[in-house]
C-alpha cells in the first residue's frame, strides 16, 4: 500500500523465499522490479514469497488464525504472555501490534503478487507450453492477490459497522507494484473490493490450464480458485455463487470427508486426504514460541484458552470434542489442532466445503435435500447425533464445532448479523467503550486501520470508533 510495504516487507518477502524453484537475485531493483524477471522460474520464486509471508506468525501462521476463535465465544486470551489481550478484548487502539502486523503482512504478500501479475515475460518459443505455464502462474497470483484482499475487508472493512452495508469504506484493493500515481490509495467500498475478488478469481480461472494443477495442494490450484470463490460468495450472501463454486470443489477437487477414525490423526500429518490447500511449514519455517501450536498449549506463550461453552457444544460421542482437553489450574486447551510447531496450516478443506454447500442450497431453497445430506455427512462422519432437519442455527452450530480453532467463528457471527455472545463476561472481558457486551455494528466488528498507515497516507480514513 504504502511504499515501506512495497519495498521493506515484499522485498523482504523475496529474499527469503525458497530457492526450490530457482533463483532470483535479492538485489532486486526497487522501481523497476520486474527487469529482473525473465522466466516463469523466476516469476515462481515470487510466488514462493508471497506464500513465505502467508506463514509468518503476523498472517497464517498465527494471527489471523486465532483472531476468528478469541473474538467470539469460542475462546479467551488469559494474558499468560501479553499477547492478543487488546483484540480478545476487542479494544485495541490503531497503535496495538496484533492486528497491525497482521495488516502489512497481507500488504506484502499482495506486493509480491503484483510483480507477478505486471510482469512481462515474453513466451519462450523453444519450451512447449512455456506460455501456458506462465498465464498459469500469473493465475496463481491473482487468485493469491483475491485471498488476501478477502481477508483484509473482513478484518478492517466497516460492512458491519454503524448500519454499514456493501457502500462502506472496504479497504484499498491494490492491483500494481509500486504504482507512482497510486502511492496513496483510497479505500474502495466493501461492494467494490467483492467485486476486484471476483474478477481477479474469475480471471484466474480463465488463465489457469488444469493440466498444471498435478495434485499439489501446497500450491494454488484451479481447485483451490473455486474454494476461495466459495469462501468469499458465503460470507457476503452470494448463494448460488457459494452453491456452484463449493460445489466444483467437492465434485472434482479429489478431496474426500475424513471418517471419524481418521479426524483426529488427521492434525498430526500433512496433506491428508480431506486437505485442498495448505501452506507449507518445513524447518525453515519453524515458528517457535510464536507459533500456534504455543499459543494454544499450556506453554509460557499459552494464551489462548478455550472457553468452556465451545466445549459443551460437543456430545460424548463426537470425536471433535476429544480435540479439547483439561490441563493446567483446570482450564481448557485446543490440543487436537496445531499439535507441532511445524505442522502445515491447512487453509482449505473439504468439510468447509461441504457446510458452505449446505448452507448456500438451503439459503436458496429450504427444501433442497443437499442441505441436509451434506449438514449430516459432516455430523455423523464425527460420531454426532444427524440433524432430523436444517436450519440457520444448526448450520452454524456444526460450523462452530468442525471449524473451532481454524478462525472461522467472528466472520460467520457477523456475516449473520448476530451480536456477540458473552458466554463468560469475566474471562472474554468483552466490552464497547464501557457498554456491557458487544453488539452487532459495534465499531469492534472491525480492527482500526493501523497507526503507521495513517501517518504515511494521506488518503488513508480511520475506522469508526478509533
Amino acid at each position: 500500500m504504502r511504499k515501506i510495504i512495497y519495498t521493506s516487507l515484499a522485498l523482504l518477502g523475496l529474499i527469503l523465499s525458497s530457492c526450490t524453484d530457482g533463483d532470483l537475485d535479492p538485489k532486486l531493483s526497487i522501481n523497476k522490479p520486474n527487469t529482473e524477471i525473465k522466466t516463469v522460474g523466476d516469476l515462481k520464486v515470487v510466488l514462493g514469497g508471497a506464500y513465505d509471508i502467508m506463514t509468518t506468525y503476523a498472517y497464517y501462521g498465527r494471527n489471523v488464525m486465532v483472531f476468528g476463535d478469541v473474538r467470539s465465544d469460542n475462546a479467551y486470551a488469559n494474558g499468560n504472555s501479553g499477547r492478543f489481550r487488546t483484540s480478545a478484548a476487542m479494544d485495541m487502539t490503531n497503535a496495538d501490534s496484533d492486528a497491525n502486523d497482521a495488516f502489512l503482512r497481507m500488504y506484502a504478500v499482495i506486493a509480491n503478487c503484483n510483480i507477478i501479475i505486471d510482469a512481462n515475460i515474453v513466451a519462450d518459443p523453444n519450451i512447449v507450453g512455456n506460455e501456458a505455464e506462465i498465464n498459469y502462474v500469473k493465475g496463481q497470483a491473482l487468485a493469491l492477490r483475491a485471498l488476501v484482499h478477502y481477508d483484509l475487508v473482513r478484518m478492517y472493512g466497516q460492512q458491519h459497522v454503524a448500519g454499514g452495508d456493501l457502500n462502506s469504506l472496504g479497504v484499498a484493493y491494490v492491483k500494481h507494484f509500486l504504482d507512482v500515481d497510486d502511492m496513496k490509495p483510497k479505500r474502495s467500498t466493501a461492494g467494490e473490493v467483492k467485486s476486484f475478488i471476483y474478477s481477479d478469481l474469475d480471471k484466474a480461472l480463465s488463465m489457469m490450464d488444469k493440466a498444471f494443477d498435478k495434485g499439489n495442494k501446497k500450491a494454488v490450484r484451479t481447485t483451490m480458485v473455486y474454494a476461495i470463490k466459495a469462501r468469499v460468495a458465503l460470507y457476503f450472501g452470494d448463494w448460488d455463487i457459494a452453491k456452484v463454486s463449493s460445489q466444483e470443489v467437492i465434485n472434482n477437487s479429489g478431496a474426500r470427508i475424513l471418517t471419524a477414525v481418521e479426524y483426529a490423526e488427521s492434525f498430526k500429518a500433512n496433506l491428508q486426504p480431506n486437505s485442498i490447500f495448505e501452506l507449507a511449514f518445513t524447518s525453515d519455517d519453524n515458528r517457535g514460541n510464536d507459533s500456534l501450536f504455543r499459543i494454544y498449549n499450556n506453554t509460557a506463550y499459552g494464551d489462548i484458552v478455550v472457553l468452556e461453552d465451545l466445549k459443551n457444544q460437543f456430545s460424548s460421542s463426537d470425536v471433535r470434542g476429544n480435540m479439547i482437553t483439561i490441563q493446567e489450574r483446570l482450564r481448557l486447551r485446543n490440543t487436537g489442532k496445531f499439535v507441532k510447531v511445524d505442522i502445515n496450516v491447512v487453509l482449505f478443506r473439504f468439510e468447509e466445503m461441504l457446510l458452505i454447500n449446505a448452507e448456500s442450497s438451503f439459503r436458496l431453497n429450504a427444501a433442497d435435500p443437499l442441505a441436509l445430506t451434506n449438514l449430516n455427512l459432516v455430523a455423523t462422519n464425527r460420531n454426532a447425533t444427524p440433524y432430523m432437519s436444517v436450519s440457520i442455527d444448526n448450520i452454524l452450530l456444526e460450523r462452530r464445532k468442525e471449524l473451532c480453532f481454524e478462525g472461522f467463528r467472528f466472520d460467520d457471527i457477523a456475516r449473520t448479523k448476530m451480536n456477540m455472545p458473552v458466554v463468560d463476561p469475566v474471562k472474554q472481558t468483552y466490552d464497547d467503550l464501557g457498554l456491557e457486551g458487544i453488539t452487532y455494528g459495534s465499531s469492534r466488528y472491525a480492527f482500526p486501520i493501523p497507526l503507521k498507515e495513517m501517518n504515511a497516507n494521506a488518503n488513508a480514513i480511520q475506522n469508526k470508533g478509533y
